[in-house]
């Protein structure tokens, strides 16, 4: 059974301090690339979508079916644009235990060759979602007489800007030689 965790005593005057000191804290944007505003506008327009979609279904009781294909829609744009901020950031969920039992240098062969692997693997990924998005030409939506491959356009550029994220982390881990795979502890702050 689980122990609760007893936290020291704070005094009214401690917690009021707190949060002037909260009011000077400045935010860092300086890691925030353009994927990332991309991805943020993409969320904000899905949100105010299911919102009308919500308010004309039970405020109005009648639903505009278009507000659900188009919420879908941006969901599948903020997840390949989104997956090109976790490749630049080196966040996709990975296995690093084998690396702790490696040799050094086996270790930075085998995390060159996923790096390599993942290149080629997102940039073949990029080809086949280029020649789908032609073949599908100017098919129209279910509820909207706008042509599908907008979308799949979108997912290309997700696509292509994983691609080039990609490209960026393998060639940073080669100059640095290391990667987050050989030493996590180099990237989650860890390190002494």
């Amino acid at each position: 059974m689980e122990q609760a965790v007893k936290h020291p005593a704070v005094s009214a005057e401690e917690l009021a301090r707190s949060f002037d000191e909260a009011d000077h804290i400045e935010a860092d944007l300086s890691d925030v690339s353009s994927e990332d505003w991309i991805t943020l506008g993409m969320f904000w327009v899905m949100i105010l979508l299911v919102f009308l979609q919500f308010f004309s279904r039970y405020a109005l009781n009648d639903s505009y079916a278009w507000t659900e294909e188009l919420a879908t829609y941006c969901l599948i744009g903020i997840v390949f644009i989104g997956a090109s901020m976790c490749i630049r950031r080196d966040r996709h969920i990975q296995v690093d235990i084998l690396y702790r039992y490696l040799p050094a240098a086996a270790s930075r062969v085998l995390a060159t060759i996923v790096d390599l692997i993942r290149v080629g693997f997102i940039g073949y990924v990029t080809l086949l979602v280029w020649k789908y998005t032609e073949i599908v030409g100017d098919e129209p939506m279910t509820t909207l007489n706008w042509p599908k491959n907008i979308i799949y356009w979108v997912a290309l550029a997700g696509f292509a800007m994983m691609t080039i994220r990609a490209a960026q982390i393998t060639w940073k881990n080669w100059r640095q030689g290391y990667s987050i795979l050989e030493r996590p502890e180099a990237y989650d702050g860890t390190e002494a």
